[in-house]
């Protein structure tokens, strides 16, 4: 089921989106194609936006970049609750819906705890490709338990250290990895950085 937005978007929703949209949107697609093409590394969004709270710098020029008419948009409930679908459906018109396996892409505020990431679309066997990309924001990328990332575009192994991973983070991304071909992308958000987890990255804990 998509939400239309029926509610005239009101100054916040009409506001903070790219300055010069077309040099900001293709910077930070570059960006992503990099993330995605390296997995686990910090890349930092340096465009002023000011996307509506709780969604964070990097979440919102993500958002703003991937999303379109095109692209249905699941939110968890803070920033279903904000003004961001107004925001988003104003900048890119991207439609939001209440159902998780409707979604292209779905933005998940901090602190919200995801049971599994297999609620969300897992593209199929012949179509993979048209799964659900989630943006999870974080309370920050770096000084965290270390987690080894191993895996296509990763020569050896590739340290992250994210702070507000959710405990269960592990099993239920193992759980993902053994869906492939199918299975969700993951783009962790904090604040202005982000790193990518395509499907095919193995994650594995350094320390009990």
């Amino acid at each position: 089921m998509t939400l239309s937005n029926t509610i005239t978007p009101d100054n916040d929703a009409l506001t903070g989106g790219f300055t010069n949209p077309v040099f900001d949107a293709q910077s930070v697609f570059k960006m992503m194609m990099d993330a995605m093409a390296r997995p686990g590394t910090l890349q930092t969004v340096v465009s002023d936006i000011a996307p509506p709270a709780p969604l964070g710098i990097a979440a919102g020029a993500i958002a703003l970049t991937l999303c379109d008419h095109d692209t249905s948009v699941w939110m968890s409930g803070g920033l279903a609750r904000s003004t961001m679908p107004e925001w988003l459906g104003f900048h890119t018109g991207a439609p939001v819906t209440s159902e998780k396996l409707e979604a292209r892409f779905a933005f998940v505020e901090a602190g919200v705890l995801l049971a599994s990431l297999n609620q969300f679309d897992v593209g199929t066997q012949e179509y993979p490709d048209r799964s659900t990309t989630i943006a999870l924001e974080i309370a920050s990328l770096e000084g965290g338990k270390e987690l080894a990332l191993s895996g296509p575009g990763i020569a050896d192994i590739n340290m992250i250290a994210p702070i507000g991973l959710p405990d269960t983070f592990l099993r239920f991304w193992n759980d993902n990895r053994a869906l492939f071909p199918r299975g969700v992308d993951l783009v962790l958000t904090a604040g202005r950085q982000f790193l990518c987890l395509p499907r095919t990255t193995k994650i594995i804990a350094t320390e009990i």
